[in-house]
């Protein structure tokens, strides 16, 4: 269980007696109890603002908010049911990857994701598709930061990669395009753009970017050769920059998973256009 042996011994011979923080919260409970009967309406954030101005305490809206958990206290009010505007449905897709990430060609499994970068007190957006068969990075865009929400920047990324696979003679083969349930990816709107093309699309589960292990431990390690070795941070030029290390990352940086061969020379001595 991972326990020291100092905090196994100490929790033995404290036994059933309660600590000050179990303490305290059974009396908050105490208090908050009648204040809900009497004020059903009132959300986490009144009853907190009633218990400091009536008895005193020193007490955070988010810890009341954790005893009304442990008691099931909640607001009493009509919950309104909110109604998606015609046409604007989001559609979610199946995991059609789950975690096989055993690919045998370019294209057949490509992956897609959003990360924020920083460079003189701003921050970008950047999209980018990787192949899995030589983690070669296909397309990407840079955008001043939405949170991810752009829909301009990703499908300047999304067309780059179906104009690279075209290009390139993959466009009849069966590829799987994998990301996360973002605002973006799941939007009707988004897939207008791919809906012509073979493309199937694949999803993690919400909340689980382990569906996704490789463009997350990729965005990782890029920033830090991004901040360290391209200065990006003070970069004058952010977007020159960023075109420079995409050269580099394809065409320069060897990489132990692709046998010290960089993405492009893995793939060309394969005999893969």
């Amino acid at each position: 269980m991972e326990v020291s042996r100092s905090g196994f011994y100490k929790w033995k011979l404290r036994g059933d007696v309660k600590n000050s923080y179990q303490l305290n919260r059974e009396e908050l409970g105490r208090l908050v109890i009648p204040i809900h009967k009497e004020h059903k309406t009132w959300g986490y954030r009144r009853l907190a603002k009633e218990i400091r101005e009536k008895y005193g305490w020193v007490v955070s809206d988010y810890y009341v908010h954790l005893v009304c958990k442990e008691l099931k206290i909640q607001s009493v009010v009509r919950r309104k049911r909110y109604k998606q505007a015609p046409g604007k449905k989001h559609k979610i897709y199946d995991n059609l990857i789950r975690n096989n990430w055993t690919v045998n060609r370019p294209f057949e499994t490509v992956i897609t994701d959003t990360t924020m970068i920083k460079n003189n007190n701003n921050n970008y957006d950047l999209t980018m598709y990787i192949d899995v068969f030589n983690n070669e990075i296909l397309s990407y865009d840079l955008a001043p930061s939405k949170s991810g929400a752009d829909p301009k920047s990703h499908n300047r990324a999304l067309k780059g990669f179906i104009k690279k696979r075209k290009e390139r003679g993959y466009s009849k083969e069966k590829t799987t395009a994998h990301s996360d349930q973002g605002v973006i990816y799941t939007s009707q709107a988004f897939s207008y753009h791919y809906k012509e093309t073979d493309i199937k699309w694949s999803m993690s589960r919400a909340g689980t970017p382990t569906d996704n292990p490789i463009i997350e431990s990729l965005n990782g390690w890029m920033k830090d050769e991004l901040y360290i070795d391209y200065n990006l941070k003070s970069s004058d030029d952010v977007h020159k920059t960023m075109k420079e290390y995409i050269y580099y990352f394809n065409n320069e940086r060897y990489a132990n998973a692709l046998g010290y061969k960089n993405p492009i020379q893995f793939r060309t001595e394969l005999g893969f256009k």
